[in-house]
């Protein structure tokens, strides 16, 4: 038996008989482990093993940690009152624990996907192989279906009390980018939807507009029709159906679909944030033979741990520390720091009855769904509609098991996820007041995903969309935060547009300085955030009843001010933004090719080129000075963005290691400069 097989076997049997100090992970199952890469060497820390497996979990409804799981006390007890429940997981560590740096990356999976290694490794070398990280992943989504590495939570389905599955109405949105006569009703692949009931199924309502603003203009019952299909699952393996919409006259492109009809079945989705919560603390705290981290007979190797997590799985983090998360059922803090990148200023539809963690608030699609909602920022604010004062750190304050944060996000935040209302007040009049252990940078000039740094093809927007990389200021913060949970040594101060300084303003051409382009259109849109009425139970028990939501007013979103070049004020910005060869924007418009041409183009932004030449720029009607009037040579370009990228080597928002890399990248734009 090769020894990686043998080792495996050794540490399955220990798992499997070993009882745990933890009493919300009662098992640990590692189904495959083999070395990572083949076995090769990262640096001093020598080589990587993957560890993949099921963790299983039992908690106590009663247990004040476990309050907050909504309809935790609905789902089918075992013989000991508790509810169990269990989740994929898997593991990449040092071959070697006593090589790790002692911090576990815990890496808040995507809709199943791994973030984190595309995010601080790509183009750096294996970055967090050869820094010693213990990085951890879990599922934690019910929706999801198997497949394709996916990883999932196997929650119990909430139950009456005659034992039957919770009934209730739910909607689905859909808005399709080409005409087609048949929708998964998800919206998005690999998800399973709420089954119909058989009442749902003839009551259900389909109505279509073209802005979420219009009226909503039914569709006749007999136009159109559900079908309900199974997915595999095991009996153990709670998987939700696929269903689909089939419209025989078509979808119209561009437009906005919604259903709303009687569902069953509704999941104990809050498990999933309660999962993370116990997997962290047990690979944190338990000290037997059961803990893979276990390093010695007095600790295991995770000393601290950080949490990760991109857009929806960084609006997991600013949820799971709101609703209590970060102190287990001991009281321990889980979460010694939080990294939610581009999360904007959300949470989500995590813990409800009948969640869909998968839907989010954007301008154009899925604008309605309880995702953007009060509180938005770290510290406490006043609810305008409510009068309710919290904030996202209150509970942990209270519990003693306050992280320190570093938010991170992009100019895409601002225009399409509430980005300003992480560092405003609920209706954009007055800077909100940063708890301490807060730190927020923006990095101006981004959009919601990293680009390779070279502009590109059009695709769905009516601009090329935004090249920028902003990984390298990635792995300069995550260094920082750990740092700061590690040494407290202090991160960079933090860098975002304020109301006070004038580089946070109102979203209109007029407010933010915004000079027109030839051939570009401004927006006339933005995602703003809604106090909707969504019934009389979902304050208190998070029940959406009233579908859809009736509009009782509007918080208020700002993004930053432009400066003469249309760029954004204000931020932090990468050396290519700080010497820029165009405009780069947190938003764009759907091209008229996929319909809704007026409307954002879904967290993406814009790049616009400068002109090369003076002679081009005034045939065009461009204000912005031409490329060669800026730099009259290449080695003036690259004058000017190495002193932008060594100022942030300086202020440690860079790591020194990336300097060659990012000068690497102002090399691919020599040839601007080329004769023609």
């Amino acid at each position: 038996m090769p020894h990686f097989l043998r080792s495996a076997f050794v540490l399955l049997v220990a798992i499997l008989t070993a009882a745990p100090v933890a009493a919300a992970v009662t098992r640990v199952e590692i189904r495959d482990r083999q070395p990572y890469a083949g076995g090769r060497s990262f640096g001093a820390t020598g080589a990587y093993e993957q560890l993949r497996g099921k963790v299983h979990f039992s908690v106590d409804p009663e247990t004040r940690a476990n309050r907050p799981v909504v309809d935790l006390g609905l789902a089918p007890p075992n013989g000991h009152g508790e509810v169990e429940f269990a989740a994929d997981f898997e593991l990449l560590v040092p071959a070697d624990l006593s090589k790790s740096n002692g911090t576990l990356l815990y890496d808040v999976n995507n809709r199943g996907g791994k973030t984190c290694l595309g995010m601080f490794n790509g183009g750096a070398d294996d970055f967090l192989m050869r820094k010693g990280y213990l990085m951890a992943w879990s599922g934690w989504i019910g929706e999801l279906q198997p497949g394709g590495g996916r990883m999932r939570l196997f929650a119990p389905v909430a139950r009456d009390r005659s034992g039957r599955p919770l009934q209730g109405k739910v909607s689905a949105e859909m808005v399709p980018d080409a005409p087609a006569q048949r929708l998964n009703i998800a919206q998005w692949g690999n998800h399973g939807s709420y089954a119909p009931t058989e009442r749902g199924l003839k009551e259900a309502t389909l109505t279509y507009r073209l802005r979420q603003g219009d009226p909503r203009i039914p569709l006749p019952r007999s136009q159109w029709r559900l079908e309900v299909k199974p997915a595999e699952s095991s009996p153990e393996e709670q998987t939700l159906p696929n269903v689909e919409l089939v419209l025989e006259s078509g979808f119209r492109a561009g437009h906005i679909y919604e259903l709303i009809y009687e569902a069953e079945g509704s999941l104990v989705q809050g498990l999933g944030l309660a999962g993370i919560r116990d997997l962290v603390s047990f690979l944190k705290y338990d000290r037997s033979p059961s803990n893979p981290l276990r390093l010695t007979d007095t600790r295991p190797a995770a000393q601290r741990a950080i949490g990760f997590g991109v857009s929806q799985s960084g609006r997991a983090l600013r949820m799971l520390v709101y609703d209590g998360f970060n102190a287990d059922e001991q009281g321990h803090r889980v979460f010694d720091g939080l990294f939610p990148h581009v999360a904007g200023g959300g949470l989500g539809f995590f813990n409800h009855r009948f969640a869909s963690p998968t839907r989010h608030n954007a301008q154009h699609d899925s604008h309605q769904y309880p995702a953007d909602v009060f509180p938005f920022t770290y510290g406490d604010e006043k609810d305008p509609f409510t009068g309710q004062v919290d904030g996202l750190l209150r509970r942990a304050r209270a519990a003693g098991v306050v992280p320190k944060v570093v938010h991170t996000q992009t100019s895409a935040e601002y225009w399409h996820r509430s980005g300003s209302l992480v560092h405003t007040d609920p209706l954009g009049k007055r800077d909100a007041v940063i708890p301490p252990e807060v730190r927020i940078y923006a990095f101006g000039g981004a959009q919601h995903g990293a680009g390779n740094g070279v502009p590109g093809p059009r695709g769905n927007g009516q601009q090329p969309a935004n090249p920028s990389d902003y990984r390298p200021l990635l792995r300069g913060l995550l260094v920082a935060l750990n740092d700061w949970v590690t040494q407290g040594t202090e991160p960079p101060p933090s860098r975002y547009p304020r109301i006070s300084e004038g580089t946070l303003v109102g979203w209109k051409a007029n407010e933010t300085g915004w000079k027109p382009l030839a051939g570009v259109n401004y927006p006339t849109v933005i995602q703003q955030p809604e106090y909707l009425d969504r019934g009389p139970e979902y304050p208190s028990k998070r029940r959406l009843t009233l579908l859809p939501p009736i509009h009782r007013g509007d918080y208020a979103v700002l993004v930053p001010a432009a400066d003469a070049d249309n760029n954004d004020r204000g931020m932090l910005q990468l050396p290519s933004v700080a010497a820029p060869i165009g405009t780069f924007t947190g938003w764009n418009l759907r091209s008229p090719a996929i319909g809704a041409e007026t409307e954002l183009l879904s967290l993406t932004g814009s790049f616009i080129p400068f002109a090369r030449t003076e002679a081009d720029r005034s045939k065009s009607g461009d204000r912005r000075p031409a490329l060669l009037e800026r730099y009259p040579t290449y080695d003036a370009y690259r004058s000017a963005y190495a002193t932008a990228m060594r100022t942030l080597v300086r202020d440690r928002y860079l790591l020194p290691e990336d300097e060659k890399s990012l000068l690497d990248l102002a090399a691919r734009f020599r040839s601007l400069w080329d004769d023609r």
